[in-house]
């Protein structure tokens, strides 16, 4: 008997992700895996289908909106299941606050790219959204834009609670999120002999970046999540074609703590600028809900009826939480699975954390 027939698990949840798992979906290729999605909708007598931008609708019960995303990063690893007993950390590279792991997992796990960053809480669910008969959406685009969460906001009404999907460990729950600031600093200079001590144009965007750096200094004593952090991403500089002139650009990414906007931070940013000028693309602002809001309350409520003793988690990165707050709606972020295996070359999800993240979504909406 394989471990996806195993009586005591829940076989229809591990199919599925194993299915899903099994069909690759990185960022724009999301296609065939959404349309296993909306066959398993289907099949349970639900109306599904593809929206314009390649997001699974599932329209329902509004009480509750259950959403995670279709795509993964780029990635093979074997899609198998193994007999294993182990350590299994819940906490994530990107979890701000004590989260150390301390549960210990027994039973198969999935290998696949996606099983924890998000097909497994995508799977968890879909799963609990046709037991449950409330609205379902599996978006596209998150790992790069989001372009998935961003048009379900703009086209859809606000439901009355969202729960998002994103591993955080079955007794885990996803409070709150960073927003990310995005730009490109340019700068020209003219070309010039360099023995001239005239800063040309790298040197400007170099200097540019040292003041960000030390303007959002990272203090090792609080906590990241309460912090700025300030990442380049890519530079590219030299000599113009023409001989006439140096070019310099520097991709940039910012992390904005919910004390801060992601105004204030650009703001901060902008005034180091010297020569050069900054392009800003991207804006997403951060998100920290209520522990005392209802869905966390019912999470709360659904992992200690489990056996499970609940953590409230804030990530130091960003999600389409993020986007869903524009609706101003009751929400969270749960999901199986180890966040530090995110994007790993060994990214696994024990099946038995699958089977009560699944449990704990379905009382969750029921609670709600």
């Amino acid at each position: 008997m394989s471990a996806l027939d195993d009586p005591d698990g829940d076989r229809e949840a591990r199919e599925l992700l194993h299915d899903l798992v099994s069909i690759p979906s990185p960022t724009g290729e999301e296609e065939a895996a959404a349309e296993r999605l909306v066959d398993f909708f289907e099949a349970h007598g639900r109306e599904a289908w593809l929206d314009e931008v390649g997001n699974v609708r599932a329209p329902a019960d509004d009480a509750v909106l259950l959403t995670s995303h279709v795509d993964t990063v780029p990635g093979d690893i074997p899609v198998r299941v193994e007999s294993e007993t182990g350590s299994v950390s819940e906490g994530g590279g990107e979890t701000a606050g004590g989260n150390e792991p301390d549960e210990h997992e027994e039973g198969p796990v999935l290998w696949g790219r996606g099983s924890v960053d998000a097909t497994g809480p995508l799977t968890a669910l879909a799963v609990a959204a046709v037991r449950t008969g409330v609205s379902f959406a599996g978006v596209v685009g998150e790992e790069v834009d989001s372009r998935g969460a961003r048009h379900l906001v703009a086209d859809r009404e606000a439901p009355d609670a969202v729960i998002n999907g994103e591993p955080s460990g079955w007794d885990g729950v996803t409070l709150g999120y960073r927003g990310i600031l995005s730009g490109t600093y340019v700068a020209t200079s003219e070309s010039g002999h360099t023995s001239r001590p005239e800063p040309n144009a790298i040197q400007d965007a170099l200097g540019w970046w040292s003041r960000v750096e030390e303007r959002f200094e990272h203090d090792p004593y609080e906590p990241t999540f309460e912090q700025v952090t300030a990442k380049p991403v890519h530079v590219e500089g030299g000599t113009s074609e023409d001989g006439l002139s140096v070019e310099a650009t520097l991709d940039v990414q910012l992390r904005v703590p919910p004390s801060m906007t992601v105004d204030e931070v650009r703001e901060l940013a902008d005034a180091e600028a010297a020569a050069g000028h900054v392009n800003w693309h991207d804006r997403v602002p951060p998100v920290m809900t209520s522990p005392r809001g209802p869905v966390a309350r019912a999470f709360r409520a659904a992992i200690r009826s489990a056996g499970g003793e609940p953590r409230l988690l804030r990530k130091t990165g960003t999600s389409d939480m993020n986007l869903y707050a524009t609706w101003d709606v009751p929400m969270a972020t749960y999901g199986p699975g180890d966040s530090d295996l995110d994007h790993a070359p060994d990214e696994r999800l024990p099946l038995p954390e699958l089977d009560r993240a699944t449990a704990v979504v379905e009382e969750v909406v029921e609670r709600l």
